[in-house]
């Protein structure tokens, strides 16, 4: 019996024995073909995966930069905006920000956090949405890599296993580095160098704690938490970044709460009026002559202007004023909509596009009437509010408010003060003007361009004014008459009648040029012929001197505009661009050389390889004793009685110009200069109609030119012209012409006759 239950057991035994060699070798069947699946998955997904060496050799879409000639930055082109920086030039507060919000075992796992995936699944189930991701940042650059966000099986598989690879050839401090450079932060800003300033407007070093936890929190969902778009999720977000960090010791929790504490306040960003927009659209243009798209907006290049910031913005700013102040002289034109119209809109919840951008003292900006008063009325403009009462409409001519703004009104105004604390600002009613114009200066040395407005609005409208308006110039002709005239051996005290003349031309019509003021004076000289700017005695002058020859000068000072050799062309009947004129005129201070505008000093690539690099180029117009005394007349334009540019005789310093009108009223031009820029100032209407009677050169170019010359010079020292002595067919110097102060006197040398000055009108 004990046999037989012995023989059992060792049957039972071998049975067990033979049965767990079988789950072995069947484990290990399982366990091998599972291998080899997973080998045979993964060198068949790794054959088409990109190459993690790639990342060396890629080479991100960047900005090309556009510089002042200070070097600050004025404009840039790029598909993606993107500033390059290493991990020290990263502030530790921000890595900290990223790390907390995206993986904070960042430097604890090998590409892939596996405790993550479950816990994210939990939070989905509860959540009943995708409330919590698991993809590391190895795995999220593993994505940008691929180019792929679709939530597949196959997609992830790939991730992975490039995350794999890219731990095993990159250290952390490098994956987080390409990480921050390339991942989008909204607002086409990629990398966290970009979103400091297109958010912040700041360096990434001048961030603060609330700042890095904001921008931290922003590759989750740029649009969703857009600090622009929706700033209380941007807010929510921040706060929650911020709560993290404390959690994983990253910050004290003091730090968190006193930056969750302070507002949200994005810097403050540019607007049309802040920029050159004409100006660097003029550099695009340029630039796509000589260099692909491709180079343009995604190598990168480093574009080095000759423009003037300070100069850029007096320009701005005095020839807006100039078009507003012209506009208002001609009445309130209404508000420009009015939003009841609409059932759907509603006083309350109405956002005008304008308030996106945080108002400023000096901006012109949209508001809309609330409430309608007998004396005043209330007006909204973003979060502020104001109140508008007969003061702040004085110009329209209108004694209360209600009388031409009502509930719902949207219409123009100027802001001249902000109360953050109470929400409150003072603004002025004012009107978007529809005239035009244009603000051109060079560099009178170099031709370098210093400043260039082409319009009133880049956004309303991208024609460049100063470069492409062709436009009739009017008496800002008249210099090149009397250059040809004085070139032809007349003198400034060469006597000319203003009296009624008649011409045939070669059809045999009759012109007969009359003056602006229907008035003729007689026997006058060269001199108050131009500073009063007769035109009579200018056809004469041109008929004596032949207009071909003059046709010929004006080639000479570099017009290239269609010119027709008859005589109505001594009068400006061309056209010419405004950049023209202001080129053509720097031969008067430069006594008889011409500067050839240029606007662009030097082109590098972005790894500051010089590409191209420009110089000042001239050509001698006038032998320096005609362009001499051709800047004694067109100072005299300035500082003698009956000048018709004298009040600029309110900048206490030497300066010349000449104004200019057309037919009809329909362009006003002021082009003057002083020993060291020369500006040329145009105000018309683009569909070429009338300014209004008496709106000439001087009442509407010539103020801009002013404005903007009292800005400029305003902390340059006193200038003065360069000296020619000049001498008669004897030998003698006939006059000495001298500046002191506010007037141009003339000083008569032994034996000399000097020009007799120009009587008062």
């Amino acid at each position: 019996m004990a046999s037989s239950r012995n023989g059992h057991k060792r049957g039972n035994q071998s049975r067990r024995s033979r049965r767990w060699l079988f789950l072995f070798f069947l484990l290990c069947a399982v366990v091998f073909a599972a291998g080899g699946a997973a080998l045979g998955i993964r060198v068949g997904y790794e054959y088409n995966l990109p190459k993690i060496q790639s990342l060396e050799d890629f080479r991100p879409d960047v900005i090309t930069d556009i510089y002042s000639d200070d070097n600050k930055v004025i404009g840039e082109f790029a598909m993606e905006r993107r500033i390059i920086v290493s991990l020290d030039e990263i502030p530790a507060h921000l890595q900290l920000a990223i790390l907390a919000a995206e993986d904070d075992q960042f430097y604890n796992h090998s590409g892939i956090n596996y405790l993550a995936i479950p816990r994210a699944a939990y939070r989905d189930i509860i959540a009943m949405s995708r409330a919590e991701g698991a993809s590391t940042i190895t795995q999220q650059l593993a994505r940008m890599l691929m180019g792929n966000t679709e939530v597949t099986w196959d997609r992830k598989i790939k991730e992975a296993l490039i995350a794999w690879k890219i731990e095993k050839h990159y250290t952390k401090h490098q994956i987080l580095t390409l990480y921050c450079n390339q991942h989008y932060f909204g607002h086409g800003a990629y990398g966290v160098a970009a979103a400091a300033d297109t958010f912040f407007k700041k360096k990434l070093s001048e961030l603060t704690l609330d700042e890095c936890a904001m921008i931290g929190g922003l590759p989750r969902s740029p649009k969703r938490y857009s600090p622009i778009m929706h700033p209380e999720a941007a807010r929510s977000r921040r706060n929650y970044i911020l709560e993290r960090m404390a959690a994983e010791r990253m910050i004290s929790a003091a730090a968190a709460a006193e930056a969750k504490a302070r507002p949200l306040t994005l810097g403050s960003r540019r607007r049309d009026s802040d920029t050159a927009p004409y100006f660097v659209e003029w550099v695009r243009q340029s630039l796509a002559d000589r260099y692909s798209t491709d180079v343009i907006w995604r190598k990168g290049l480093r574009v080095y202007t000759t423009l003037n910031a300070d100069m850029q913005k007096a320009g701005v700013k005095a020839l807006r004023d100039g078009l507003r102040n012209y506009d208002k002289r001609h009445g309130w034109r209404g508000p420009f909509h009015n939003i009841l119209k609409d059932p759907a809109t509603s006083l309350a919840d109405y956002q005008h596009p304008d308030w996106r951008l945080p108002p400023r003292p000096g901006d012109l900006v949209t508001g809309l009437v609330l409430n309608v008063g007998e004396s005043d009325v209330t007006v909204r403009i973003g979060r502020y509010r104001a109140s508008i009462g007969p003061r702040e409409i004085a110009w329209t001519g209108r004694r209360s408010p209600s009388a031409i703004l009502k509930s719902g009104d949207l219409a123009t105004f100027i802001v001249t003060a902000l109360d953050e604390e109470a929400q409150t600002a003072k603004v002025l009613l004012d009107q978007i003007p529809v005239v035009q114009g244009a603000l051109v200066t060079l560099d009178n040395r170099t031709g370098e361009i210093k400043a260039m407005v082409g319009g009133y609005s880049y956004e309303a409208s991208q024609f460049n004014r100063a470069t492409q308006a062709q436009r009739q110039v009017g008496s800002t002709f008249k210099p090149f008459v009397y250059a040809t005239a004085l070139e032809k051996g007349m003198e400034l005290n060469s006597r000319i009648i203003d009296a009624p003349v008649s011409y045939k031309d070669g059809l045999g019509r009759l012109y007969q040029p009359s003056n602006y003021d229907d008035k003729f004076k007689g026997e006058i000289t060269l001199l108050q012929a131009l500073v009063e700017s007769r035109n009579v005695p200018t056809v004469k002058v041109a008929s004596l001197i032949g207009i071909k020859e003059v046709l010929v000068m004006a080639r000479r000072f570099g017009l290239e505009g269609r010119m027709d050799p008859y005589l109505p062309l001594a009068l400006g009947a061309c056209e010419v661009t405004p950049l023209e004129m202001a080129s053509a005129f720097t031969v008067f201070p430069n006594l008889g050389v011409r500067v050839k505008p240029y606007f662009i000093r030097r082109i590098d690539d972005y790894d500051k390889v010089k590409k191209e690099e420009y110089f000042p180029s001239t050509v001698r117009v006038l032998e320096p004793e005609v362009a001499s005394k051709m800047l004694q007349m067109l100072t005299a334009v300035v500082e003698l009685d009956g000048g018709t540019a004298r009040s600029a005789r309110s900048l206490g310093r030497p300066v010349g110009g000449k104004t200019g009108t057309t037919n009809d009223f329909t362009d006003a031009w002021f082009v003057g200069f002083s020993p060291s820029i020369t500006t040329a100032v145009w105000v018309g209407f683009d569909s070429r109609k009338t300014l209004g009677n008496k709106e000439a050169g001087g009442a509407v170019a010539l103020p801009i030119w002013i404005q903007f010359m009292r800005e400029v010079a305003k902390d340059a020292p006193l200038e003065g012209f360069p000296v020619v002595e000049l001498t008669d067919a004897s030998g003698i110097a006939p006059a000495t012409w001298t500046h002191q102060g506010k007037q141009l006197f003339i000083e008569a040398l032994p034996g000399a006759t000097p020009p007799r000055p120009p009587s008062t009108p």
